[in-house]
């Protein structure tokens, strides 16, 4: 389940739009809008998230892109409050029984990101991309998320140079869960 929208069913196209807007919108003029109105943009693709997983088979388990903890982290580092009622209602959402996290380094994700060339505003500091904002703005990243999963199982997979490699410790790791 994702919210990318290469992954998105025809029915759901809607959230690639709101994604649209909001990186195009929302995000570079953060004095027109508040933190809580992005958070609440934003929230549009968690609830969707979270209703696909509920509408899901119990039984069949779900590999969740996300789900809503980096969500949680990106609105925060863009000005959401801790205490702002969305936050917490996203964290009363069913947690997962086992997080994967896909651990790349900021210089790796720099590269893979054009040098800048392919991010959108929720992905680094300042009026325009540059390394040392993006770098800072990932590390943070990093830290706010694992803040969020800090109680969950987790299994971190290294950064691998090759992507069928990832998705074979990626299925090793579900094989080892769902066994």
């Amino acid at each position: 389940m994702s919210v990318d929208g290469t992954l998105l069913a025809p029915e759901h196209a809607l959230l690639n739009r709101l994604r649209r807007e909001l990186v195009r919108e929302v995000v570079p003029n953060g004095q027109a809008w508040s933190a809580d109105f992005l958070t609440t943009v934003v929230q549009t693709a968690v609830v969707h998230l979270r209703d696909e997983l509920l509408r899901s088979d119990a039984r069949v388990p779900a590999v969740v892109d996300s789900y809503y903890y980096k969500y949680l982290a990106k609105c925060r580092l863009a000005g959401a409050a801790d205490h702002n009622p969305m936050l917490a209602w996203w964290r009363s959402f069913p947690r997962p029984r086992h997080v994967i996290y896909l651990d790349v380094t900021p210089e790796t994700a720099w590269q893979r990101c054009r040098e800048g060339a392919d991010l959108n505003p929720l992905e680094y500091y300042g009026p325009q991309p540059c390394r040392d904002e993006f770098h800072r703005y990932q590390t943070d990243l990093a830290k706010a998320m694992w803040d969020e999963i800090r109680d969950l199982p987790v299994t971190v997979v290294e950064e691998q140079n090759d992507p069928a490699h990832t998705a074979e410790l990626i299925r090793r790791v579900l094989v080892h869960e769902l066994g």
